[in-house]
């Protein structure tokens, strides 16, 4: 009887305590809604000439501010964390809300990633400065834009226009600091499975799922 209580405490007990740590740091079933309903864009350009809404579609959304090229590195940590991995999901699309002027500045963000990337589901729009505050403020959030109208945070919107993330308020977070690869493979990875999760789920329920998440 002792070595078996050894035996259990030995083996079996530390494989338990991994898969129970290995599950991940958010424990929610569904990802709480920050902000419901938030506003679709305006009759605004894209880099590649596409009319971009948010409707039906799970969003990945950034505020890249005037000075893109200099925030370059927080595209390459959100290509490598994130992007990659679900990049060809039909339903599923990565937004950067830009100044009107930064055009040139962007397209050389999509040339330094498509040698190793297929970018067709990386969107940058352009909009009026006033354009980009007003629909920055209607998402309601604590964090404010910066002088130059961006932020390295991205945020995680889905197909219903609903702004995502944590409520709770010991580990409250309405965006993921791209700045901070960590913060990306962490927090946002487990959120973004939640939401994949959540679609998946639907529509394996209602048979008409686009592609297998």
């Amino acid at each position: 009887m002792k070595k078996n209580i050894v035996l259990f405490v030995l083996f079996v007990l530390p494989i338990v305590a991994y898969l129970f740590f290995a599950s991940g740091v958010n424990s929610f079933t569904t990802l709480p809604v920050i902000t419901p309903k938030v506003a679709d864009f305006g009759n605004w350009n894209s880099l590649n000439g596409k009319k971009i809404s948010l409707d039906k579609k799970i969003t990945v959304l950034g505020f890249s501010g005037t000075n893109i090229l200099e925030n370059r590195g927080n595209y390459f940590n959100l290509n490598e964390k994130i992007y990659k991995r679900y990049n060809g999901f039909e339903d599923l699309q990565f937004v950067v809300l830009c100044p009107t002027g930064t055009e040139a500045e962007a397209q050389k963000i999509v040339d330094a990633l498509s040698p190793f990337t297929d970018v067709k589901n990386w969107n940058f729009v352009f909009a009026s400065k006033e354009d980009i505050q007003k629909f920055y403020d209607g998402l309601h959030l604590k964090e404010k834009l910066n002088e130059n109208l961006g932020t390295s945070n991205v945020y995680i919107i889905d197909k219903e226009r609903n702004l995502r993330g944590r409520k709770d308020p010991k580990e409250y977070k309405e965006g993921y600091d791209t700045f901070h690869p960590s913060e990306l493979s962490n927090e946002m990875l487990d959120d973004f499975k939640i939401i994949l999760y959540e679609y998946r789920a639907a529509l394996k329920k209602n048979h008409n799922a686009t592609k297998q998440l």
